[in-house]
């Protein structure tokens, strides 16, 4: 089951949060789901520059909380909190559309938390392996620099997966690169895991990233 279930929907409910926290009736139910999906989504790409890992949306009776996690928190806020701004009104037109009108007495509060330690971050490594991949650099290159580069900012171990027309093969197959310990049953165990595809020349190729923290990381993210 550890093999071939997401690491982070293993674990959460059990040990990690939700990523969405609220409660609905049936009626506001999927008006809910599809605006929380909407939002995520706008921030992830939006805030790519600002190295986005996580968007946590949190839902008051007149209030929503939007928290960010990211490596650079200057780019999300901007100069004089401009870039706040900015991002409220995206959400707020977001949610304008889902709704079909005017959303009055709303309040959106957004929350940005700094990663303490981004290159141990999956979503942020495997978004850096995409990069360099679609600048045609040799995969087993940036994959053995990449797993080195985790494991002396102190993971206990990583795992990285490509699967695809892996550098232009005309039949796609799936390599496996491995270093140190991952445990993918052992619910205890801190496992960050993303997955990003990235669009090369002869077709996609799925990257997908297991880094295991040790329990320092665990506590202090």
């Amino acid at each position: 089951m550890g093999q071939k279930i997401n690491p982070i929907g293993f674990r959460t409910g059990v040990f990690l949060p939700w990523k969405s926290r609220w409660f609905a009736d049936s009626s506001k139910y999927k008006e809910y789901l599809i605006e929380d999906i909407k939002i995520r989504r706008a921030l992830m790409e939006k805030l790519k520059l600002a190295g986005i890992i996580s968007v946590e949306i949190e839902r008051l009776p007149k209030s929503l909380v939007i928290i960010m996690t990211v490596s650079r928190p200057g780019v999300v806020i901007g100069r004089g909190g401009t870039g706040l701004e900015d991002i409220k009104k995206q959400i707020l037109e977001i949610i304008k559309k889902n709704r079909g009108g005017e959303v009055k007495d709303l309040k959106i509060d957004l929350q940005v938390n700094d990663i303490k330690n981004p290159e141990i971050s999956a979503h942020l490594v495997a978004t850096r392996i995409v990069f360099e991949l679609e600048r045609r650099m040799p995969h087993r290159r940036v994959i053995t620099r990449t797993m080195d580069r985790v494991m002396q900012s102190g993971a206990d171990g990583v795992k990285i997966i490509l699967s695809g027309r892996i550098g232009g093969a005309e039949i796609s197959r799936v390599e496996k690169y491995h270093l140190g310990s991952v445990p993918t049953q052992t619910l205890r165990a801190h496992i960050d895991y993303a997955q990003v595809p990235a669009l090369l020349k002869k077709g996609y190729v799925g990257v997908k990233v297991y880094i295991h923290k040790k329990e320092e990381e665990n506590a202090r993210t």
